[in-house]
Formats: C-alpha cells, sequence, structure tokens
C-alpha cells in the first residue's frame, strides 16, 4: 500500500467494504466506501463545505462531478436534481465502482460514473463541481482543469473546494491567468480553512 494512493486507476490491495452513514441532501444515508478510495470513513472537510456553499443544479442536463471519489457529491447533486444526468468522473475504477453501489443503494439512475476518457467528447456541462486531487500535483491539475473547463456552458459555473494552505489562492490566481477570456474567477466562500472557487463561463 505505500505506492498506492486513492489517484491509483486499478488499486492493487484487496478489497475492504465497509458501510458508513452520513448526511446526503438532507438526509442521513448509508452508504458503502471501501479501501484505497479518498476518505472512505467519513465525507472530508472539503467536500463537506462544498456540498454546503455551493449552488445546487435545478436545471437538468449534464453535470460534471470531478474526482468524484466514492460519490458524496455525485449523489448529493442527483439527489438535488433527478432530471440531471450526473457524471461521476474519476481515475480509480475502485472508486467508480462504489458511485454504482450508492447510486442503486439509494435508487439513482440518473448517475453514470465513468473513466475519464468514457465521457463523450461532445457532452457539454451545464455545472462543474469538484474537490479536486491537489496532491496529483500542480502539472497534473492544471492538465486536467484545462481539459474539463472549457467544457462548460455558456453562463454556467464550475465550483472548486481548495484548501487555502495547499494552494487556493496561487490557483486562483492560475485559473484568471488561463482563461482570461473565457472563464471568470472569484472567492465564493471561505470556511474551515478551505475557499469555493466559482469559474463562471463567459
Amino acid at each position: 500500500m505505500a505506492s498506492e494512493h486513492y489517484f491509483s486507476s486499478a488499486p492493487g490491495s484487496d478489497l475492504k467494504l465497509r458501510h458508513i452513514t452520513v448526511k446526503i441532501a438532507g438526509a442521513i444515508r448509508e452508504v458503502t466506501t471501501a479501501n484505497a478510495v479518498f476518505s472512505p470513513e467519513h465525507i472530508d472537510t472539503g467536500t463537506k463545505v462544498l456540498m454546503r456553499e455551493a449552488p445546487l443544479p435545478s436545471g437538468g442536463g449534464n453535470v460534471l462531478d470531478l474526482g468524484c471519489g466514492w460519490g458524496p457529491i455525485s449523489l448529493h447533486l442527483a439527489l438535488a436534481d433527478p432530471s440531471a444526468t450526473v457524471w461521476a468522473v474519476d481515475v480509480n475504477e475502485r472508486a467508480l465502482e462504489l458511485v454504482r453501489i450508492n447510486a442503486t443503494k439509494l435508487g439513482l439512475t440518473n448517475i453514470n460514473a465513468v473513466l475519464p476518457t468514457d465521457v463523450p467528447d461532445s457532452v457539454i456541462f451545464a455545472g462543474i463541481w469538484s474537490n479536486p486531487p491537489i496532491r496529483v500535483g500542480k502539472a497534473e491539475l492544471h492538465a486536467m482543469l484545462t481539459h474539463w473547463l472549457p467544457r462548460l456552458a455558456l453562463g454556467s459555473d464550475a465550483w472548486l473546494v481548495v484548501q487555502r494552505n495547499l494552494g487556493s489562492d496561487s490557483l486562483q490566481r492560475w485559473l484568471a491567468d488561463e482563461f482570461p477570456d473565457t472563464l471568470e474567477v472569484s472567492r465564493h466562500a471561505m470556511d474551515k480553512g478551505f475557499r469555493i472557487l466559482r469559474t463562471h463561463k463567459l
């Protein structure tokens, strides 16, 4: 396990499922998590801040949970707007299987849990929500955002939660410099050392 991370594509450790109770979309729900995925014992603080502070989808269409893990944000979005199609995207195949298990457990049929390469190029998003994997490194993080943020529909928003001491301010500056004519970047909220960055597609 020393070299295995939650952003490994196919974790090699033996699968150890666990069942936890969490609050999602205003109710306590039982979900399934496992080892070798991000925050398997609870919903991490950054994700909680994002779920509490970022506006929810309401108009249907395609929405993206980028770096979905076992699925708390995807489940949150799908329950909030049953007319939306939620794309739960992650490189960790174990995490994607957990999203599918949890969607089935909660009776949700509007979640597609897929690898990044399985999202059709034609899909444009009415919104993006993400607790991005900062620890993959700056180059990989920037490449990921450069790929997905331009796929926002005009007038739509991406909501990113980033811990202040892990570079939220520098990421905000980079986004503004990288997309000066197409994205308006602002700080939407701050809580518990986390910043919610809003990127609005112009």
